[in-house]
């Protein structure tokens, strides 16, 4: 069993940046990879970025290519996110999730078997 809990976010003007973070417990944090994805109201989940277990490996949406970027303490159990350059488009509740099985980062919410409860990340324009 995984336990995942985000924070992070909050409400921010358009160009301004956040980092959020997602303490892992439960597991050896170093044996699997995680994910990052976001949902908007009425839209279905969709992926944002991912990072190996060693983190030399990550993948990242082309919506957010070039403004984000996802990194790993394994010695804290906890991936982060960090948002710059944020748009009206990136407000969402953002999900860490797990992958206890991929030797890939995985852009796929199906693969995915653990899930924190979500942060909350309003863009205002």
């Amino acid at each position: 069993q995984i336990q995942l809990v985000e924070s992070g976010g909050g409400l921010v003007q358009a160009g301004g940046s956040l980092r959020l973070s997602c303490a892992a417990s439960g597991r050896t944090f170093s044996s699997y990879a995680m994910g990052w994805f976001r949902q908007a109201p009425g839209k279905e989940r969709e992926f944002v970025s991912a990072i190996s277990w060693s983190g030399s490996r990550t993948k990242f949406a082309d919506s957010v290519k070039g403004r984000f970027t996802v990194s790993r303490d394994n010695a804290k159990s906890t991936v982060y996110l960090q948002m710059n350059s944020l748009k009206p488009e990136d407000t969402a509740v953002y999900y860490c999730a797990a992958d206890l099985w991929g030797n890939e980062p995985s852009t796929v919410v199906a693969v995915y078997e653990y899930w924190g409860q979500g942060t909350q990340v309003t863009v205002s324009s």
